[in-house]
């Protein structure tokens, strides 16, 4: 698929969001085709960690909305969800590096990866509330972790963007470099995990993720697919979409 590109270097799987003309928004085609990836990684023995990225101007915008509104996921076996779970039960470290635009799912995937890498032009947004949806990915429960409440609050009800400088500060992202330097720190960052003993990675994640993190992203997908048939939300998204 030329929407996602992927290959191998020093055990580690680089996975390629290639769709710039569209701010590498997700297709229900990309989804599918990045969970049977990441199910692929997990078994390969010959692969350690998982590297996500876009391009300098843009890691992911989100859902394609066109394909959003014609293949809606309404049912918990929508290709969306299935990624969802795919990505939070990824036993192996997950790295991200990400420049410019972080909206929606391209926000939230990222509090499921281990290391995030973003660039100075790294502006992430959560505006589900705005389009008369609620949260996904587990962000309900993972973003209070991780913010504290009242600016987890102010990210999901307010769905204003923040800049990398902000989400150093909560604790999203771990470093913030020039757009140009982000992609190979990362990768130097992850080709390091991938040169140590895999068994006491996996364990290691492991422990630091307990919690059922899937219960909360199946109770999130049928409250998002409630939402989704609302007058509300097809307003709301077939605007955003136009604008």
């Amino acid at each position: 698929m030329t929407d996602l590109q992927t290959r191998v270097d020093s055990g580690v799987l680089i996975i390629t969001f290639a769709r710039e003309a569209r701010k590498n928004a997700i297709t229900v085609a990309m989804y599918q085709a990045l969970t049977q990836t990441l199910q692929r990684a997990a078994d390969d023995p010959h692969i350690a960690v998982v590297l996500l990225h876009g391009s300098e101007q843009a890691f992911c915008a989100g859902n394609d909305l066109a394909d959003f509104l014609s293949q809606p996921p309404d049912s918990l076996d929508a290709p969306v969800w299935q990624f969802l779970r795919a990505l939070a039960v990824f036993p192996k470290p997950l790295v991200a590096a990400v420049c410019g635009v972080a909206v929606g799912v391209g926000t939230t995937l990222l509090l499921h990866c281990d290391l995030v890498h973003a660039g100075s032009n790294a502006r992430f947004s959560l505006p589900f509330v705005n389009l008369g949806l609620c949260p996904e990915a587990g962000s309900s429960l993972l973003l209070p972790r991780l913010f504290g409440y009242q600016r987890a609050a102010e990210a999901l009800l307010l769905g204003e963007p923040f800049d990398a400088e902000a989400a150093v500060k909560a604790g999203l992202v771990s470093k913030v470099l020039e757009p140009h330097e982000v992609l190979d720190s990362a990768l130097a960052q992850a080709r390091k995990l991938a040169g140590k003993p895999l068994q006491a990675l996996i364990e290691t994640k492991r422990l630091l993720k307990r919690g059922d993190v899937v219960e909360r992203i199946d109770e999130e997908a049928r409250v998002f697919a409630r939402m989704l048939r609302t007058g509300a939300a097809q307003e709301a998204i077939s605007g955003f979409r136009n604008k």
